[in-house]
């Protein structure tokens, strides 16, 4: 695994693109285009759609923040219904009424906020003031996780927002894994071609 992160991170800086632009630009125009999506999913992330809620009580006089699509709260499928019985605290999200919309909004806002820090770390490798970019990138990582936890009920299960994170850095893995072992495979069957073209007879 030691060996494997820097191929991962190496294989980001790197890249090379099908637009006829230097690698400097090519580099430049991603990290821009990473970091607004960061920043977006942060604030996603910090800041719920709905807001939370100002004080301890039930949900059952919440306000619908369905889309404007379904018209009114009556019209909405059964997965997006809120659940009148739950009761909520102060400062926890009130879009977490909705479960299964909660968690799809979770879940993908996570992958993406995932997949863009490690696009950021991957392009700032072996640079100048790499490890103070790092530091900064887990402290804004630690800092979006304290606030999902902050804001989402206690009734909610959080290994979902933690695979989300870590299904980025896993399929990168994979990817170089697949990567390196058909390099391999490749090595393999050439030196064989030439043994044995070596061998044969002249």
């Amino acid at each position: 695994m030691s060996k494997l992160l820097p191929k991962i991170f190496r294989s980001f800086s790197s890249m090379k693109s099908d637009v006829d632009l230097p690698a400097d630009k090519t580099r430049d125009i991603l990290l821009i285009v990473v970091t607004l999506i960061a920043a977006v999913t942060f604030q996603a992330g910090v800041n719920p759609p709905g807001g939370v809620w100002q004080d301890d009580g039930r949900c059952e006089n919440a306000t619908s923040i369905a889309p404007v699509t379904f018209q009114s709260e009556a019209n909405l499928p059964n997965w997006y219904q809120q659940d009148k019985n739950c009761e909520h605290k102060a400062g926890t999200a009130i879009y977490a009424s909705q479960k299964v919309a909660f968690y799809v909004f979770l879940v993908s806002n996570t992958v993406a906020l995932s997949s863009s820090v490690l696009v950021i770390m991957s392009l700032t490798y072996n640079i100048a003031f790499q490890f103070e970019v790092w530091f900064a990138t887990a402290s804004m990582l630690a800092t979006y996780a304290s606030s999902v936890f902050a804001v989402t009920p206690d009734s909610h299960k959080f290994r979902y927002v933690l695979i989300a994170a870590i299904v980025p850095f896993a399929v990168r893995c994979l990817i170089e894994i697949f990567k390196h072992n058909a390099i391999e495979v490749k090595d393999q069957q050439n030196g064989k071609r030439q043994k044995d073209e070596q061998e044969q007879p002249a």
